[in-house]
């Protein structure tokens, strides 16, 4: 009875956690179903309103809809009933290759408010793959010298399904000869072999038919057979041998390319060509025949394709080595594969919510995403993480999903655009990391202008285009929405060329397409700038503007001009000499003639100019530059080279096609220069009788006397500047201030000048304006000293010997001493219209001599030296 309560607690105690594990799993969205593989479209799979306590009218409400985790779509939510249905039939082998538990994940997401629930479907494999052989006949060559108790490995079957449904007995028919082993490898995977038990007569039985049956044990048993013939050969009494029955390996799943895993090794006791021994893979599943190759001489095994840890964690080979007697062995070959970190995480972005409503409360789901990385292990495990400058935290749903909640009240004022950056992290060493932006728009009014996709457009037309070609298409967004981010554009008024740039060129109103209106000509307009407004449908409506530049492209279309030498004037206009040249007779070869200037109005390689010689009257005498287009001697004037040269020079731009122009040149030899005037005044007497044949030394002349008087005038200027300061020198005392001969102690400083006090001695009387003062010396007192000058009653130069200046009462009086007397003069304050008193001015002339100037800056204080008595 005991026993019994015991079992019933166990039962009640595991119902309990089944409910606890249902209630933890449907808080945290967790959804789990099991169909059987090979359903048919539209199959149920589970009630997924019911097992989330949601209504139908909450599903259909808050947008429901399925997310799968893989790249092709395999359910459906039916929003009228809230079942899961499968989109399309499953095949479990098709898609969980070479896995024991298939499992296809999918996601639930709802918005208002925005949550996501997890489920996943488990396919449960069915018995509907029969166990079958790569060959229906398998042929054995054994040697009847093969001792008993050999192993021959035999070709296994394969069978796709899993569990009690796979591959489970191997079965052979009887033989007195043979016998099967099966040996189960360490993935797990049944392995036959034929294990000889009794030694082999070729003449009794050369060959042997064995029937091997593979078997699982689904519902119903299926079942696989193929035969085996064994051939008794009659040759060499040894087999060769490797030196390890089993070789394991291990190696990264990065190892590059055509890079050696291992060497096997096998060796032939025999002699001669019995003894050698070449290696090939012993009946291995075709895919790794493409990942693997061993040489036949030598069993080095390479690598041929990229292996890949998440694929195929282990390899097992199975190596033949066989001699040229027919006889061979067999060895087995483990490679490990080492799961390196060489997988990026992927970041998928679930759903975002956007646009989001500035007043959305705390906490609000925007976003919701997942990660994944295909490496195992620790480089597998992802860590999530965003920025800290955004209003938002990140926060961990379940397994690898996370959701972006607001953390902090949205402002569209301050930032209407929200670009979160997710980065996701796993922990190889090196750690390999990825990121993902989520862009968020917050609603609002209109309170955005319109954006240029481009902060300056540029565009470059041809000349000559046709009217209403297109010239570049300009475009602006507009952060709001509906109305608001509708945008128009239109050209900002201009003039060019005194028309209005309206005339020029057009933009389209709804494209931003921009046409030129006429054909345009470089050489008049060559660039345009303009403004084109965006402006949105809002109200006020906002806008912005955005420059504008297009360059026309030069075409050409203008032929070169001539500016040297000018073309040749009118008969009897009396310039026929502007076009000729001279040239001595005795110039070398080289020396420069003339130059041939020309201009072209076209741009770029249009206006790249050459010049060619293409008629002369002597062909030899004279070569152009290319590029130069001066024109020199080629070798020397001869003395039957006439003495005028007529030249021809053709001016070619580099256009295509080229355009040209000519130019002619006269050249006149001479050996002296009264040959040279005397050809010039027969040339000028037959071009125009009427003009005097010396109007070029006329010319002459008075360039040569232009000269002179400039050299004169600069001679004169430089003697005028020599006398004044001669005379500077002489006139003006030395900068110094005492006078030579002169003690130091004669002169009292004034604010730092001296003035010389032993010269004569004076009287000095100040108004409070220092309008009208008076200076008067006493002639008594001018023994050996420098002559005074009568005061002049209109004089306002003040020199006075010693001062001081007294401040009493608000009264100011000016107490000057003269040297002998050393009595006082007062002077008085005097007071103007208004009241106001006016401090006596500030400023001594200087002495009436020239002598001592100064000026007092200092409220009127003098610094007398020792000699004067305050």
């Amino acid at each position: 009875m005991c026993a019994a309560r015991r079992s019933w607690g166990r039962r009640q105690r595991a119902l309990l956690w089944a409910v606890l594990l249902a209630a933890w799993e449907a808080a945290w969205g967790q959804l789990r179903y099991s169909v059987p593989e090979e359903m048919p479209k539209g199959s149920f799979v589970g009630d997924v309103a019911k097992d989330l306590g949601l209504q139908l009218a909450a599903l259909r409400d808050r947008d429901a809809h399925v997310f799968d985790t893989g790249r092709k779509k395999y359910f459906f939510l039916d929003l009228q009933n809230g079942h899961l249905s499968m989109m399309e039939q499953v095949d479990r082998e098709e898609i969980c290759t070479a896995v024991a538990k298939c499992v296809l994940n999918f996601e639930i997401l709802v918005k208002g408010p925005m949550n996501i629930y997890k489920g996943e479907v488990e396919i449960l494999d069915i018995n509907d793959n029969t166990p079958s052989f790569p060959e229906r006949l398998s042929v054995l060559e054994i040697s009847e010298n093969t001792a008993p108790g050999a192993r021959f490995p035999l070709e296994r079957a394969h069978d796709p399904d899993i569990g009690v449904n796979s591959l489970q007995n191997y079965e052979c028919s009887e033989s007195s000869y043979f016998t099967l082993d099966v040996e189960t490898g360490d993935d797990g995977v049944k392995y036959p072999e034929l294990l000889l038990v009794k030694s082999l007569d070729r003449e009794q039985q050369a060959a042997h038919n064995l029937i091997l049956t593979a078997t699982d044990k689904g519902t119903p048993m299926k079942s696989g057979s193929t035969t085996i013939q064994i051939i008794v050969l009659d040759g060499n009494d040894n087999a060769p041998e490797f030196i390890q029955s089993v070789y394991k390996v291990t190696v990264r799943e990065d190892v590059a390319v055509g890079s050696r895993v291992l060497q096997v090794t096998a060796t032939d006791r025999d002699e001669g060509p019995n003894a050698e021994v070449k290696y090939s893979f012993f009946k291995i599943p075709e895919m790794f025949e493409k990942i693997f190759k061993i040489d036949p001489k030598t069993g080095e095994i390479v690598i041929m394709e990229n292996l890949n840890f998440e694929e195929h964690e282990f390899y097992e080979l199975v190596v033949q080595a066989r001699d040229a007697g027919g006889l061979s062995s067999h060895s087995k070959v483990f490679i490990k594969v080492i799961d390196v970190n060489n997988y990026v995480p992927e970041i998928f972005i679930m759903s975002v919510f956007s646009p989001v409503p500035e007043d959305i409360p705390l906490g609000t789901v925007i976003g919701i995403f997942r990660v994944q990385d295909r490496d195992s292990g620790v480089n597998g495990e992802v860590q999530c993480s965003i920025s800290d400058s955004h209003p938002f935290r990140l926060e961990k749903s379940f397994d690898n999903y996370y959701r972006v909640v607001t953390a902090e009240l949205l402002d569209r004022e301050q930032e209407s655009e929200h670009n979160v950056t997710v980065r996701a992290a796993d922990g190889g060493s090196p750690a390999l990391q990825s990121s993902a932006v989520l862009a968020l728009r917050v609603l609002d009014v209109n309170d955005n202008a319109p954006v240029f996709a481009e902060e300056r457009y540029s565009a470059r037309l041809a000349e000559n285009n046709a009217a209403g070609a297109l010239v570049l298409t300009v475009r602006a967004t507009d952060a709001d929405w509906g109305q608001n981010a509708r945008v128009r554009y239109r050209l900002s008024e201009g003039r060019v060329r005194g028309a209005p740039l309206s005339s020029y060129v057009s933009v389209q109103a709804e494209t931003g397409a921009l046409y030129a209106l006429r054909s345009l000509d470089y050489e008049q307009v060559r660039e345009l700038q303009l403004w084109v407004r965006a402006e949105d449908g809002g109200a006020p409506a906002l806008s912005s503007n955005v420059s504008v530049r297009l360059q026309i492209v030069d075409e050409n279309d203008n032929a070169p001009q001539v500016l040297y030498p000018p073309a040749a004037p009118a008969a009897g206009s009396g310039g026929a000499w502007s076009g000729v040249e001279l040239a001595p007779r005795w110039s070398e070869p080289g020396a420069l003639v003339a130059k041939v200037v020309a201009v072209d109005a076209d741009a770029g390689q249009n206006a790249w100019l050459s010049y060619e010689l293409a008629k002369a009257t002597e062909p030899g005498l004279f070569r152009v530059g290319l590029h130069s287009g001066e024109v020199r001697t080629a070798r020397f004037p001869l003395a039957r080279d006439a003495a005028r040269q007529s030249l021809v020079v053709v001016v070619k731009d580099h256009g295509r096609p080229a355009l040209s122009a000519t130019a002619t040149l006269s050249v006149v030899l001479a050996e002296s220069v009264a040959e040279l005037l005397a050809e010039l005044g027969s040339a000028a007497e037959a071009a125009a009788p009427g003009e005097a044949a010396g109007s070029l030394t006329r010319w002459l002349v008075l360039a040569v006397a232009a000269v002179s008087c400039l050299f004169v005038a600069f001679l004169l200027l430089l003697l005028a500047l020599r006398l004044r300061r001669w005379r500077r020198r002489h006139l003006l005392p030395p900068d110094s201030g005492a006078l030579r001969g002169v003690p130091v102690s004669h002169f009292v400083g004034i604010d730092g000048v001296r003035a010389f006090l032993q010269s004569y001695s004076h009287d000095v009387s100040l108004t409070a304006d220092s309008r009208k003062s008076q200076l008067r010396f006493s002639a008594a007192s001018c023994c050996d000293t420098l002559p005074a000058r009568p005061p002049d009653e209109a004089s306002g130069d003040l020199v006075p010997s010693g001062e001081q200046v007294a401040e009493i009462g608000g009264q100011v009086a000016f107490q000057c001493f003269s040297r002998r007397s050393a009595l006082p003069i007062p002077l008085r304050r005097r007071h103007d219209g208004n009241g106001d008193t006016k401090r006596p001015t500030q400023e001594i002339s200087k002495l009436t001599m020239g002598l001592c100037p100064t000026a007092i800056k200092k409220r009127g204080r003098i610094c007398p030296t020792e000699d004067l008595k305050m």
